[in-house]
């Protein structure tokens, strides 16, 4: 089992905020080495080939990634997975969102990048048969970053403010992390609901909104203690 506190994920659900601008510095051996060990657990439990990267600046160097606003982006994590996995995007969504928030608890910041990065230059080592759905830029922040705005919560959730309170506790708290959940574009294009006793999480089309559906279901579950369906 991983060594971080239940409630240190719950903090770090509220604090996480994307961050591009990163000091100048290499990612500390101890906290290269926890990341490496959770990396190491989430591909034997979801059958990806998700790997750390360090001291690879090409990786950014781009126009769209200077466009971006990207500075000293020389760290991350590739989500890679065999092609044949099913729902790969949602999959890398959710156990990229997992260690994006245990890095959060190191003193590390991210930003999930799914266009603004040369694939080409990419350093992980892909096999036949995968692909690299994105990547998330890691190291030690020039800031903690801002909150998004977020769509009110008769948007995003089935059920209505007025029978919200009456929700379990745990419903509540997993509905308040989702919306705090990163999406591409910042679209949120999910809606939470509650079907008896078990929490149910979907999404409209649209480009990037599996990868979110996972990053929204592992705050969801995070918060909640509640898997989701």
């Amino acid at each position: 089992m991983y060594y971080y506190l239940y409630m240190d994920i719950k903090e770090a659900i509220k604090e996480r905020h994307s961050v591009r601008q990163f000091k100048d510095l290499p990612v500390k051996s101890e906290d290269k080495e926890k990341l490496e060990v959770l990396i190491k657990e989430c591909n034997a439990e979801s059958g990806l080939n998700i790997q750390l990267v360090t001291d690879d600046p090409e990786c950014f160097d781009t126009f769209l990634a200077h466009y971006g606003k990207f500075k000293n982006a020389k760290n991350y994590i590739a989500m890679i997975g065999s092609k044949s996995i099913d729902k790969l995007d949602q999959k890398c969504g959710y156990y990229g969102q997992k260690l994006v928030l245990v890095a959060q608890t190191l003193g590390l910041n991210t930003c999930w990048v799914a266009g603004t990065y040369g694939k080409g230059k990419c350093k992980a080592d892909k096999n036949a048969g995968e692909k690299i759905v994105c990547v998330i830029a890691l190291g030690y922040g020039e800031s903690q970053g801002v909150a998004h705005k977020s769509k009110p919560v008769s948007k995003l959730c089935k059920v209505s403010e007025a029978d919200l309170p009456a929700t379990p506790a745990w419903f509540q708290e997993g509905l308040e992390a989702a919306i705090l959940a990163p999406t591409a574009l910042n679209q949120q294009k999910f809606q939470v609901s509650l079907d008896g006793d078990e929490a149910v999480i979907t999404t409209k089309r649209g480009p990037m909104t599996q990868l979110d559906l996972g990053i929204v279901k592992y705050n969801f579950e995070a918060a909640s203690g509640h898997k989701v369906r």
